[in-house]
């Protein structure tokens, strides 16, 4: 399972990539991989505030619907309008192309509440026993 270096993670399989006080959100490689093909991807509204570990989108595929949680409080600033008539990019895609918000982060010491790309490796190597 790819796992990016410099972003963080949720217990949930979201990432975050943090520039700033802009931040970029999607699933992980694992999430996409449990969900299976993606049909449906219901992104946030432009802003609506945000706050940590509440749902932030829903994605619906062949196997189950499952709400997306953001990794840090703040407010919607773009979504990813490709995933509307191309849901399954974030299968093709997770970490790049399949994205699925950005927002203005309130609280950059949420992050402390993340996990490191390693610390979220060991989470996944605990999944799979």
């Amino acid at each position: 399972m790819e796992v990016v270096k410099d972003y963080l993670y949720t217990k949930e399989h979201e990432w975050i990539d943090i520039e700033g006080t802009t931040a970029t959100i999607g699933i992980t490689e694992y999430a996409q991989s449990a969900l299976g093909d993606v049909t449906f991807v219901e992104l946030p509204k432009i802003d609506t505030e945000v706050e940590q570990f509440e749902q932030l989108a829903s994605v619906e595929s062949v196997k189950a619907a499952s709400d997306i949680f953001s990794p840090m409080s703040g407010k919607v600033i773009e979504v990813n309008k490709a995933l509307e008539s191309d849901p399954p990019l974030l299968n093709k895609s997770c970490y790049e192309e399949g994205w699925i918000a950005k927002i203005a982060i309130s609280d950059i010491e949420e992050k402390s509440n993340l996990m490191t790309a390693a610390e979220y490796r060991k989470f996944l190597e605990g999944l799979e026993e």
